[in-house]
């Protein structure tokens, strides 16, 4: 068990996808989505998981974090359990500095909608910002998958 500590970015351009080392397709679902905890299930290429999230402190940043992996054909069967729509997106693997942001570029329901974070060791740790970086959107709940599953970015005004 740990405790995830992470900032969240609004992305201003595709300059991430040159910058990437690796990336990945990512569907993911929620078997709940309440805000004191999230039971998430994701398969990541040929990987599946099963994580539990709890409630986000005061700022947002950091909150306690589950994970194990799962056989995928189990990931596949939950995922049609799961609440709302299933997030279907493309995951980024961006190194600076010491630092790897990973950058979400959502489809379906959430097209246009390109998200990165970054996980930290403290809340106060710096980092190096990439120029396509945009505006902090840490701790604003509409921007969890958790969120955007029920209520998608196409929906937004």
């Amino acid at each position: 068990m740990s405790i995830e500590i992470e900032r969240k970015f609004l992305v201003k351009n595709n300059d991430y996808q040159k910058e990437s080392f690796k990336k990945r397709n990512i569907k993911q679902g929620y078997l709940n989505s309440n805000q004191n905890r999230t039971v998430r299930i994701r398969i990541a290429n040929d990987n599946a998981f099963i994580t539990i999230k709890g409630k986000s402190n005061i700022s947002g940043t950091s909150r306690f974090e589950w994970e194990k992996k799962i056989n995928v054909k189990d990931g596949e069967k939950l995922l049609l359990l799961c609440e709302s729509s299933v997030i279907d997106k493309t995951r980024f693997l961006v190194k600076k500095g010491n630092h790897i942001f990973e950058v979400d570029e959502f489809y379906g329901d959430n097209e246009g909608l390109v998200i990165a974070e970054v996980e930290l060791n403290s809340e106060f740790e710096t980092f190096n910002k990439p120029s396509w970086l945009g505006k902090e959107v840490t701790g604003q709940k509409k921007y969890y998958n958790s969120s955007i599953s029920k209520h998608p970015f196409k929906n937004w005004t």
